[in-house]
């Protein structure tokens, strides 16, 4: 879920107003049955984890809550672990939803309810040289590739912790992997990783499992290089920067989106966040270093400005607009 939520103190189930008769046999003793049949249904075509996801968030709500507009707006409001309700909403939508069109309610109580705002932080991703710096302080070898490969593709945890020495193309330098949503993928990787990887296989030549090493085991190494070096360190911060530094490289959003396994465009942009945001200041600092120069009489219109970000170069241009008013563009 990304974060630590604090659930819900369990609450006494509290007489309510009268109540549709659909909905009152499932008030008390009828909600955690109706969760255990969600649950099954949910195993058919999605992965374990994902299961998992929907008993934690909705366990403390069928024990504690009513299936009411009222006792979801209650439960949300007793959360106290910030964007995480969100997480905790989606899936009494689903519970809702999976009730509702099996039949055992009439009318699906989540349409009343609004989902919760979350906030919007830019979140940060690494440099290239920031990367470089986690690798050469990694204990081993093996840490060493994972970060790497992390760097390289992006990899969610779960796709990282399963990878499979036979899985390794190394001729085309990529790893089949089968990721979110049970869709298999083939995620790309760099002579770098493929040296550490050789090295790694090598030193474990121990079936076809590559790491030796749990999902948690992983977390936890990289909680320690967070503590060690300072930098931000964990699977999601990886990926956006798997995908920022591709796009401050000039690589299409779509692109980026097939080679990370994204099902969408929007979460390419939610990941690139910070490099549109860079982009933008860079227009408005060469812009306004422009009228700055022609409002102190240095005309430096038209000349060229090295970009070392992109390493490029780019021209400055001026032209009238009707009310008179001068508009600038970057060519």
């Amino acid at each position: 879920m990304g974060s630590n939520p604090i659930r819900p103190t369990k609450t006494p189930i509290q007489n309510s107003p009268i109540l549709p008769p659909e909905l009152a046999r499932f008030v008390n003793n009828g909600l955690p049955v109706l969760l255990t049949k969600f649950l099954t249904s949910r195993r058919q075509g999605i992965s374990e984890r994902t299961t998992e996801f929907y008993e934690y968030c909705l366990k403390p709500f069928v024990e504690n809550y009513r299936l009411t507009p009222e006792g979801i707006n209650r439960f949300l409001a007793d959360l106290t672990c910030g964007n995480a309700k969100h997480a905790y909403y989606r899936a009494l939508k689903a519970f809702c939803n999976w009730v509702t069109e099996e039949g055992y309610i009439e009318y699906n109580p989540i349409k009343r309810i609004s989902p919760p705002k979350t906030s919007e932080p830019i979140l940060p991703s690494l440099t290239p040289r920031q990367v470089e710096y986690l690798i050469d302080v990694a204990d081993n070898t093996r840490d060493r590739c994972m970060i790497s490969l992390f760097a390289d593709c992006g990899m969610r945890l779960s796709e990282l912790a399963s990878v499979k020495a036979d899985d390794i193309d190394w001729q085309n330098y990529t790893v089949t992997i089968w990721g979110k949503g049970n869709k298999q993928r083939k995620a790309p990787f760099t002579k770098r990783t493929a040296r550490l990887l050789r090295r790694v296989i090598a030193e474990n030549s121990k079936g076809s499992d590559v790491w030796h090493i749990e999902p948690n085991g992983i977390q936890l190494m990289l909680q320690k290089l967070k503590q060690k070096t300072g930098l931000p360190c964990n699977p999601h911060t990886f990926r956006r920067t798997f995908a920022s530094n591709l796009h401050r490289a000039g690589i299409d959003i779509e692109h980026i989106m097939r080679l990370g396994g994204w099902s969408s465009l929007d979460m390419v942009l939610t990941y690139t966040k910070s490099v549109k945001f860079e982009d933008s200041l860079r227009i408005y600092k060469w812009i306004t270093s422009a009228l700055w120069l022609k409002g102190n009489g240095k005309n430096q219109l038209g000349n060229r400005y090295y970009d070392a970000t992109r390493s490029t170069s780019v021209t400055v241009y001026s032209g009238a607009t009707r009310s008179g008013m001068r508009s600038w563009a970057i060519g």
